[in-house]
């Protein structure tokens, strides 16, 4: 009967310890971002240029972009309904750090201009044709 009891407390606790397992968001006032668009169909990929976006939230703990498939939907959305390009894989790198950004942005346009053993299409995204908004992520 004691087992029971010591059981159904540990039950208890674990429940009561995973009601806010997620981690909390913070905003802060900035944080630099880039896209990344490509397709399993064809050797065209496309990047955003290093973008500045006021009031952004990122997870307390380790300062990562909180909704980073929110920022990823806006970029399929512009890709889907703009260019006429559906199902496209669209990936958002960002930092608050801007060097941060850039060495990413540097490393991963490098990896598909020059590294690559297969000639890509590399195309910008002009600021004029794709801006990131911020996402408010006081209800998530």
């Amino acid at each position: 009967m004691r087992l029971i009891k010591q059981i159904a407390l540990a039950i208890a606790m674990m429940a009561a310890g995973t009601t806010n397992v997620q981690a909390q968001n913070v905003k802060v006032p900035q944080a630099y971002m880039f896209g990344f668009v490509a397709s399993f169909n064809d050797s065209t990929v496309y990047f955003t240029n290093i973008q500045k976006v006021d009031s952004v939230w990122v997870t307390k703990k380790k300062k990562m972009l909180a909704g980073r498939n929110n920022y990823s939907y806006q970029l399929r959305e512009y890709f889907a309904q703009q260019r006429n390009l559906p199902n496209r894989t669209c990936v958002v790198i960002a930092n608050t750090d801007r060097k941060k950004v850039e060495k990413k942005f540097v490393k991963m346009k490098n990896k598909y201009l020059v590294k690559s053993k297969k000639p890509y299409d590399v195309r910008n995204i002009a600021d004029s044709d794709f801006k990131f908004t911020a996402v408010d992520m006081n209800n998530d």
